[in-house]
């Protein structure tokens, strides 16, 4: 089907390759003909539908962004050709001597996204939305992969915290929210960098979630003092431009607490990728999550019963025990 979609396109003499797989329904293919290289995504339609991808790569491109080009499409069987970006992301490229230059980038990006990507249309990040993400923390991490239900005192501490991440979150400015802004999905490139790549999810939310998905990354992490570093020069910009009006100490807390929900959130999802989709790896993740959760909560007053929680089920220690094995 494939093949000849392809040829249909105009691409006959051609190589394809693997280029990588995503936490999701998609992969990925490299195409190489006539000296050129392209990129084929295929996304079932059934579980994901192509027209957010190109509708949301639009808006990118529209803001100056670098988004792939859609060279051409078959959304019926769920085909696109893209521009390729090579095989460079940010967590391949990171370390303590680029950090700066490529964080500083990245940075610059986010700022043209969320104060020039068009926003109309895009679903809310709304109370709805953000409860359904933080229960995967609690169905998929502590029910399913860990056999814990908790009693009726947990989960009522369990609902209180996840009702004040909920308003933490809804009392931000809201902007454009790619949701996965974090180092798997941002290509070093040479020009207009960085190539930004997964942003089909998009939604109208709150301003700290994209910061926090690049600073306290799920796949690679920083001293305290230069997240914080990080973040601190994202808000001086973001006030110049009169994208907040807010005291840091305010603007430090809304990210802290995105976080915890943004974390949950990711613990929830490495699980259900092991036990639904038997994609292991990720378990090797979690523990770097968590420790974001606890790091944050342990200077948080309104989340020290989450933590207290944390221990009192051992959740470290089932987890080391999973990924141990």
């Amino acid at each position: 089907m494939l093949n000849r979609w392809l040829e249909r396109s105009g691409y006959r003499d051609y190589r394809l390759q693997r280029a990588s797989e995503d936490a999701s329904f998609r992969s990925y293919l490299r195409l190489e003909a006539d000296g050129r290289s392209l990129i084929v995504m295929d996304a079932p339609p059934a579980q994901e539908p192509c027209d957010r991808f190109i509708d949301v790569a639009q808006r990118l491109r529209g803001a100056g962004l670098n988004a792939p080009e859609i060279i051409a499409s078959n959304l019926q069987d769920g085909f696109l050709l893209l521009t390729d970006f090579g095989a460079d992301d940010y967590l391949s490229r990171l370390d303590p001597q680029t950090e700066s230059s490529l964080y500083a980038d990245a940075l610059a990006a986010l700022s043209t996204m969320q104060s020039k990507t068009t926003t109309d249309g895009l679903p809310d990040y709304d109370e709805a939305l953000l409860v359904r993400e933080m229960d995967l923390f609690h169905d998929w991490f502590l029910g399913e992969l860990l056999g814990i239900e908790l009693d009726p005192a947990q989960q009522s501490l369990w609902l209180k915290t996840r009702q004040l991440l909920v308003d933490n979150a809804l009392a931000q400015p809201r902007v454009f929210v790619h949701r996965d802004y974090h180092s798997r999905n941002l290509m070093v490139v040479e020009q207009d960098n960085p190539g930004i790549l997964d942003f089909q999810d998009a939604v109208y939310g709150p301003i700290t979630y994209d910061l926090v998905s690049l600073l306290r990354d799920c796949y690679i992490a920083w001293p305290v003092e230069r997240v914080q570093q990080l973040a601190n020069q994202y808000f001086e910009s973001a006030r110049d431009k009169g994208l907040i009006d807010v005291e840091w100490a305010q603007f430090l807390r809304w990210f802290n607490l995105m976080g915890i929900q943004r974390h949950l959130k990711a613990v929830g999802i490495f699980s259900r990728l092991k036990i639904r989709d038997g994609k292991s790896r990720y378990l090797n993740d979690i523990p770097r999550t968590l420790g974001y959760i606890e790091q944050v909560s342990g200077g948080e007053l309104s989340m020290l019963g989450l933590l207290r929680l944390l221990d009192q089920l051992s959740v470290r220690q089932r987890v080391g025990e999973l990924t141990n094995d």
